[in-house]
């Protein structure tokens, strides 16, 4: 996974709600980062914009817990598909090595493979950049799972500015909305011509590709459009599998051919994470070759050839150093980073402190937003997380899918009721909130031994 690390200065960029139907294991599936109703405490987590009259209020961090096989990657893998299909702007296959997420790039793969028969593929997303408030969403009929030759097609789409429908797309036809909203993103020649764009963009509907991206921005807003796509792209950070991490550096003036350059911050971050290098450095062997980080060190009072930080330092270590960039990047300019895996080889006090950055008022002072899935049982503190903060994906044995909820969906009285300073370790794992399993390997290897022992005698 490619990452091109370019930090900009910028507002509070929210991720408000991400949702999906009959996406792989989910029939339905709705991610807020709304604050729950009366919940109280812990004021830092809370982010607020104000658009016009209204004001915005957003969640700074979420956990996501689950066992093995629940569905929390494949949360985490809708919105991966969903950012890659907007980005090219259509839904037939492509191949990429952009992401890990082969779905992404291959939509038979996305269908849920439930009971209930072939049914439409449903996103949306809402957020807030430069101080707009963005809904998109769309339906697809792209078959069942695995079914290569379907003809697929979009049976709908719609996009909202500020609360104001500025489209909606049907298989036929689309309807607009009051576009005045949104007059200072439109082409000049709008107008003058608003009818007749109108009943163009109507009569040119591509089945497979987004009105969004194409005939809504060449006819209509190629401004507004860009907004969208650059928070998609540049804000919406969706980590699938953190160990294939792989920040991507642009090559620059500092970066030369077999010349090392020195990243201060992550040099810095490293000596506090306990790397054995002298330094870190980007290294790069031709003027075609992507840099690659290095593990630097001094031989008799000269700075020796790198060698590859794969190779020299932990794996660990290094998916902490892939991570860091992304992290910073966050904070930087905004933006929301979405991890999948994000414990996995790192300590457990490196992870918390991760955490208390974006916790950190005078530091997140962009309002960037952090959510990960975890089997950490360390962030069930009420003292770190908010009741709403903390998310859990369950698998339903009756429907046959994954399902989805919220610490702060439980009530706050009886006896599996959740209080504000309740003991949520203790009380995840006497099974009160679900999203654990009980496993008991030991038949497995009971019956193994029994057979060994048989072959033996």
């Amino acid at each position: 996974m490619n990452f091109a690390i370019n930090a900009q200065n910028g507002g509070i960029y929210m991720l408000i709600e991400f949702t999906a139907r009959n996406y792989k294991s989910f029939q339905e599936m709705a991610f807020s980062m709304k604050p729950a109703p009366k919940q109280k405490g812990l004021d830092y987590s809370i982010l607020t914009q104000k658009i016009g009259n209204k004001v915005y209020r957003g969640l700074c961090s979420s956990v996501i817990y689950g066992p093995n096989a629940s569905g929390k990657t494949n949360m985490i893998g809708a919105m991966d598909t969903f950012k890659w299909i907007v980005l090219r702007g259509h839904i037939r296959n492509e191949e990429s090595d952009s992401s890990p997420n082969t779905a992404a790039f291959h939509l038979e793969l996305i269908p849920y493979r439930g009971r209930y028969g072939e049914k439409p593929v449903e996103f949306s997303i809402s957020f807030i950049y430069e101080n707009i408030k963005v809904k998109y969403g769309l339906s697809m009929n792209i078959g069942t799972f695995l079914d290569v030759h379907a003809s697929r097609e979009i049976l709908s789409e719609a996009l909202y500015i500020n609360e104001n429908l500025i489209f909606r797309r049907g298989q036929k036809d689309i309807q607009f909305g009051k576009l005045d909203g949104i007059r200072e993103f439109l082409v000049n020649a709008f107008a003058d011509n608003q009818k007749n764009l109108m009943e163009i963009a109507s009569h040119n509907i591509q089945n497979d590709e987004l009105f969004l991206m194409n005939g809504f921005k060449t006819m209509f807003s190629d401004k507004l459009v860009s907004l969208i796509r650059n928070w998609i792209q540049d804000c919406f950070m969706v980590v699938y599998h953190a160990d294939s991490i792989h920040v991507k550096r642009k090559k620059n003036d500092r970066v030369k051919k077999d010349t090392a350059y020195i990243d201060g911050p992550l040099n810095r971050a490293a000596s506090c994470f306990g790397i054995h290098a002298n330094e870190l450095g980007y290294i790069a062997g031709s003027d075609q070759e992507e840099p690659r980080l290095c593990s630097l060190f001094e031989t008799k009072g000269h700075r020796a050839a790198g060698i590859p930080a794969d190779v020299f330092e932990s794996y660990g270590t290094i998916r902490f150093l892939n991570l860091f960039p992304l992290l910073t990047a966050a904070i930087q300019k905004g933006g929301t980073l979405i991890v999948d895996e994000f414990d996995a080889s790192i300590h457990p006090m490196a992870l918390m402190n991760l955490v208390n950055i974006f916790h950190n008022d005078d530091i997140n002072i962009h309002g960037a937003q952090l959510i990960f899935n975890t089997h950490n049982p360390i962030f069930l503190d009420h003292n770190l997380f908010r009741r709403d903060e903390i998310k859990f994906v369950d698998w339903d044995e009756e429907k046959q899918c994954s399902v989805h909820y919220s610490l702060s969906d439980f009530k706050t009285a009886g006896y599996n009721g959740v209080r504000r300073g309740s003991d949520y370790m203790k009380e995840y794992f006497v099974d009160r909130y679900g999203a654990i399993k009980d496993i008991d390997l030991t038949p497995v290897f009971e019956e193994l031994i029994r057979h060994k022992g048989g072959e033996s005698e």
